[in-house]
């Protein structure tokens, strides 16, 4: 009996062996004289052992089940009433521990941990756009309170009527790429703009990026490959505005990829910001390669995560939120103000058989 898939205990059990094989690795005496081969081993053991010791508990409940179940079917009554009573609770224990294995094997694929930086921008629709892409912020602005995460502004280009044609801001917190990532391509509106005079629904897109923020050790950005230039920022500040240079734009020669952060006074700050920001874009590029190159592979269609794939539809009229990827709607009422758990569980919850499969 088993309360895991095949694929899952196979890779546990394949897990279980491994720490075996290190731990008698590990006791030979020679690997004194090679302590780089001794560090290498026991930062794999301390990376696979946790997983292994929950899976013996698992291991354990499921036998502490059968052998209850046999009890049941026993000619001894107490005992098998006894054995009856407890059966449900060690189950359900079992269930709990086989959904615990499972996010233990899948919480190091990816970058679900790490903060992230969002990037929005105004597609089609011109003025109106620009406002979805406002409205989208304050979306995720709101969900974000919601979660107690940290919102930090990093570089913005207003449009004409309040809206933003760019809008780009840092998530600070507890996993927040994990509920994040899905929001990554083109999201369409269909509503009657303010200046609408005849009531006309219009449809206009935003397309929003979002990139997993990584460690400057992880991404090597040597100096050489940096173009850096200051600027007076723009737009909304006060006297600070247009008096000094503290804008920071951020050129990466071997790749073309530009950034600019402009939200802070300091141009040390809107460096900093700007650094990270370059960082996680290439990042996310390096796994995009990465992702294209096991399709290749596997020779087999996996999703080319291009950001111009339409995920959701915005319908204001009829108070409904589409997600594509899912076939399933929501109210977008409950959306609009940072309501964004159902979508976001619904998305984990089909990531999550993915990433099963690709075990």
């Amino acid at each position: 009996m088993t309360y895991l898939r095949p694929r899952v205990q196979q890779k546990l059990d394949a897990m279980a062996a491994r720490v075996q094989e290190l731990l008698a690795q590990s006791a030979d005496p020679q690997l004194v004289e090679r302590p780089d081969r001794l560090a290498a081993l026991q930062r794999e053991l301390g990376q696979t052992a946790p997983v292994v010791r929950r899976y013996e508990a698992y291991a354990h409940l499921v036998q502490q089940i059968g052998e209850h179940r046999a009890l049941c079917g026993g000619d001894d009554r107490d005992l098998a009433e006894l054995a009856a009573a407890e059966l449900p609770e060690l189950e359900r224990s079992a269930q709990a521990l086989a959904l615990e294995l499972v996010d233990l094997l899948l919480d190091d694929q990816g970058d679900d941990r790490r903060d992230c930086i969002v990037e929005i921008r105004a597609g089609t629709g011109g003025e109106e756009a620009a406002l979805f892409a406002r409205d989208l912020c304050a979306v995720y602005q709101r969900f974000a309170a919601r979660r107690g995460w940290t919102f930090e502004p990093m570089h913005s280009a207003p449009a004409e009527q309040g809206g933003f044609k760019e809008i780009v801001f840092a998530l600070r917190g507890e996993r927040v790429f994990a509920a994040m990532q899905f929001e990554s391509g083109g999201h369409r509106v269909q509503r009657v703009p303010a200046t609408e005079q005849k009531g006309r629904v219009h449809t206009s897109a935003a397309t929003v990026a979002v990139l997993a923020e990584v460690e400057e050790v992880e991404v090597d950005l040597r100096p050489e490959d940096l173009k850096i230039d200051t600027y007076r920022s723009s737009g909304a500040g006060g006297q600070h505005v247009n008096k000094t240079e503290s804008a920071v734009r951020i050129t990466h020669l071997p790749t073309g990829t530009v950034v600019a952060c402009q939200e802070e006074r300091s141009q040390l700050k809107n460096r900093q910001r700007a650094m990270a920001l370059l960082r996680a874009r290439i990042h996310d590029a390096q796994e995009r390669a990465a992702a294209a190159a096991r399709a290749a592979e596997r020779k087999e269609q996996v999703g080319t995560g291009d950001r111009s794939d339409r995920i959701r539809t915005y319908n204001y009229p009829q108070d409904r939120l589409t997600d594509h990827r899912l076939n399933r709607n929501f109210a977008l009422s409950q959306i609009l103000e940072g309501r964004l758990e159902p979508v976001v569980e619904a998305l984990q919850a089909d990531e999550r058989e993915r990433r099963i499969e690709r075990l």
